[in-house]
């Protein structure tokens, strides 16, 4: 598929890569922020608070991403060092899609202001949008190891036993079976539209 759109479309192609490298470099440094002001130092000590796409992705994620779309990044914390022992892994693993959320509201309004302003490109705008959110929901997933899974076994604590087994990595490979992809790209473009109208 990439190497598709590379061949169809350069200009999709390269904005869709620099927009999922800077999106997802933004959610690696957003749970570092936050671990940070919960106390936790282990950021700054392994040296991933900086906007390098190779700390905070690594250069496996980068080629997977150029070639198959598919893209990951990391940033460690300690929990044990946080303030809050019982809300601050909910805080910090909230920070990440909570990043990309707003990241996809901030295109959304530079979209609608492209409408009046020849010098914004829509298409780019769009696709920021549509990638944060993208980004949002599907880190949101209640799969490990996706904040959606520390998130909601916050709430849910018969989740945790799952933590360290293989559901997550086979509850991922059934998602990409089933399309999850497409789905969420569907609900991304949704969001964009409901949020186009609200403004």
């Amino acid at each position: 598929m990439m190497i598709q759109m590379l061949t169809e479309n350069p200009l999709s192609y390269f904005r869709l890569i620099v927009i999922t490298i800077v999106s997802i470099c933004l959610h690696e440094l957003a749970h570092g922020i936050v671990a940070i002001s919960q106390g936790d130092n282990t950021p700054i000590k392994t040296g991933h608070l900086k906007l390098d796409p190779i700390v905070l992705m690594g250069a496996e994620s980068i080629v997977m991403l150029c070639l198959f779309g598919i893209a990951w990044g990391a940033m460690p914390v300690n929990p044990n060092k946080f303030r809050s022992r019982k809300w601050g892994d909910l805080i910090v693993s909230a920070a990440g899609p909570g990043s990309n959320a707003i990241l996809g509201l901030i295109s959304v309004g530079l979209l609608k202001a492209s409408e009046y302003h020849q010098f914004l490109s829509e298409d780019f705008f769009f696709l920021a949008a549509t990638v944060n959110f993208n980004l949002f929901l599907f880190n949101c997933l209640p799969i490990p190891p996706l904040d959606g899974f520390y998130i909601f076994s916050k709430f849910f604590p018969g989740l945790r036993k799952y933590k360290n087994t293989n559901f997550g990595l086979v509850g991922l490979m059934l998602l990409m079976f089933f399309g999850i992809g497409s789905m969420l790209s569907i609900a991304s473009e949704s969001i964009v539209a409901s949020t186009l109208s609200h403004i």
